[in-house]
């Protein structure tokens, strides 16, 4: 039996009802995998919910199949009465599945980091200085919920993971594979998709599951941009080479998602990479654990150059390996008619403005459209502002006093929280405690 996939188990009910499930049809009829998403609700409303007590007689009714996700599924026969359930029968099944859902579903999944109800996330991005988070919050009188760091493909950031936690904001890690001194590729989308890359993709995966951080990863962003390394095409429109096409590019998301996610055994991880036409991992590990993340993906609204092979659809990996749909957005671009025909097209997912920013002056009616355009597209959860590197950069609001006061103004609705659920933590002093400051 395909039954529930763990981020669908919000709270104890949740979990008590499906130790229920298990203890009627067993666990050897549950396979917890990503492919499958049907909802603990819909097992609810085609078994019947069952009603019990500790030390009654538990009576389900049961039907020979139900839909999940498209697919019809079976469930096996059995008796409808069930003998006496026990305190003991009963927690031993919620120990079991809570053990279960501690392993393999960490709160990750689709619509685990999403916000609850109308709220959005706002965001900066991360200049490299704790300072420049303050002084933002500062200026607007508001803290941000998300920051979104810039990393380069392989590179260790402990000093960006110090910036988060200090911070206190729910990080959104941009990765490109270009190099960070010389900007040469690193790696190639065909490379990536052929497990080249696995190594370092194993390390994000463990590193976000043994920190127990939640984090959106945004891979390979603006993928139709020819500026972009890993991008298909250049600037005139010419296709660069064979490991650069929108095919290995999808590719290479996609595994970049199942990898990241993890949750599984070997075998299992394998299985989802060959269902996404991928081969087995390249490495020796025996499985991944569920790291708590989800994943971007964000191409331009209408591309650069804007011709018809580089239009966003080209790039979709497909939605069971995207979590997010997302964008960049500039006041010197403002190509609203492409914006709306990305959100609409992508419909089935939460979107988010990945970066945005009043580039060219200070222009207030921008900032207003776009936050009313948020606004009005109650799927558009996530809103990130770009501020460049250096105090007098013209992507800084703080230089425009027009545009930070509309924004300021925006921010402090009660729909943009200050902090997204459990913000990352500073780390634990180190052993004997820190000495106390002498006074001078």
């Amino acid at each position: 039996m395909r039954a529930v996939w763990p981020p669908d188990l919000h709270d104890r009910a949740d979990v008590a009802d499906l130790a229920v499930l298990v203890s009627v049809v067993g666990f050897d009829r549950f396979h917890l995998q990503r492919d499958v998403l049907p909802h603990l609700a819909l097992i609810k409303r085609h078994l019947n919910h069952p009603s019990f007590d500790f030390n009654g007689r538990l009576e389900v009714k049961r039907q020979a199949n139900f839909t999940a996700g498209g697919r019809r599924l079976a469930l096996s026969s059995a008796p409808p009465m069930i003998g006496p359930l026990n305190k003991v029968t009963l927690l031993g099944a919620l120990c079991a599945v809570g053990a279960l859902c501690l392993l393999f579903a960490a709160p990750a999944g689709a619509g685990s980091l999403v916000p609850r109800g109308d709220k959005v996330f706002f965001g900066i991005s991360d200049t490299g200085d704790s300072a420049d988070f303050g002084q933002f919050s500062s200026a607007l009188h508001k803290h941000p919920a998300l920051i979104e760091s810039f990393r380069t493909w392989g590179s260790d950031f402990p000093e960006s993971i110090e910036r988060w936690q200090a911070a206190r904001a729910r990080p959104v890690l941009h990765i490109t594979t270009a190099d960070n001194g010389d900007g040469h590729e690193l790696i190639s989308p065909r490379g990536i998709a052929t497990g080249g890359g696995d190594a370092y993709l194993i390390r994000l995966n463990r590193l976000f599951w043994e920190k127990k951080m939640r984090a959106y990863i945004r891979p390979l962003g603006e993928p139709n941009r020819c500026l972009n390394v890993y991008a298909p095409y250049d600037c005139e429109g010419n296709r660069r080479d064979a490991a650069h096409t929108p095919l290995w590019y999808k590719r290479a998301f996609r595994r970049i998602y199942v990898i990241v996610h993890g949750g599984g055994k070997r075998g299992q991880i394998d299985a989802r990479l060959h269902e996404a036409g991928l081969p087995p991992l390249q490495s020796d590990v025996g499985g991944l654990p569920q790291a708590p993340v989800e994943v971007v993906w964000s191409p331009l609204p209408a591309g650069s150059p804007t011709v018809r092979r580089n239009r966003p659809r080209h790039f979709y990996p497909g939605s069971r390996w995207v979590d997010w749909a997302g964008t960049d957005f500039y006041s010197d671009n403002q190509d609203w008619k492409s914006l709306d025909g990305l959100y609409k097209r992508f419909a089935g997912k939460p979107f988010a403005i990945t970066e945005w920013s009043v580039s060219t002056g200070d222009d207030s009616a921008f900032v207003r459209k776009l936050m009313t355009w948020v606004r009005r597209h109650s799927r558009a959860k996530m809103l990130i502002y770009y501020q460049d590197f250096g105090s007098t950069s013209s992507y800084r609001i703080q230089n425009w006093p027009a545009s930070l006061g509309v924004l300021s103004s925006w921010l402090h609705s009660p729909r943009f929280p200050s902090y997204a659920p459990f913000p990352p933590k500073a780390p634990p002093p180190p052993p004997g405690g820190i000495a106390p400051k002498t006074r001078r």
